[in-house]
């Protein structure tokens, strides 16, 4: 029996994959942390945008405040708040790593889903406020 039809007849063993293999939270935010931080370049240009028109004209900023006040444009803003949030959020995570703290695996799970509740809650109560004090 040559060497090949060995190998062919053993059974190989299966790498984890997502059906097998379900990823920690601490992980998810990890890589959710990156994501926002990403996603806060983008959406600090549209902040500048924003400075830029304010700066520029009546007209302009009418524009400007138009594409950000249309329902495709809240949904961005919400989605800029919320990664904000969680960006904000998972940064105070990684500082309390950084002392020492809450590095033990029960604790750092619950810090990560700390993280996740937290900028859902910080998301709907600066939203709240917003609307609140704009008075729409």
């Amino acid at each position: 029996m040559s060497k090949s039809q060995a190998t062919q007849s053993r059974a190989r063993p299966l790498s984890p994959h997502l059906t097998i293999y379900r990823p920690p939270i601490t992980m998810t935010t990890s890589i959710i942390h990156r994501i926002t931080g990403a996603a806060l370049y983008f959406g600090t240009l549209l902040v500048a945008w924003w400075l830029v028109a304010a700066a520029t004209s009546q007209e302009y900023f009418d524009f400007v405040n138009g594409i950000y006040g249309s329902w495709f444009g809240r949904i961005v803003l919400l989605g800029y708040t919320w990664a904000l949030m969680q960006h904000l959020l998972g940064g105070i995570r990684h500082l309390i790593w950084d002392t020492g703290a809450g590095l033990e695996k029960h604790t750092a799970s619950k810090l990560a889903w700390a993280t996740v509740v937290g900028a859902v809650l910080l998301t709907l109560l600066v939203w709240i406020v917003g609307y609140m004090v704009r008075g729409a």
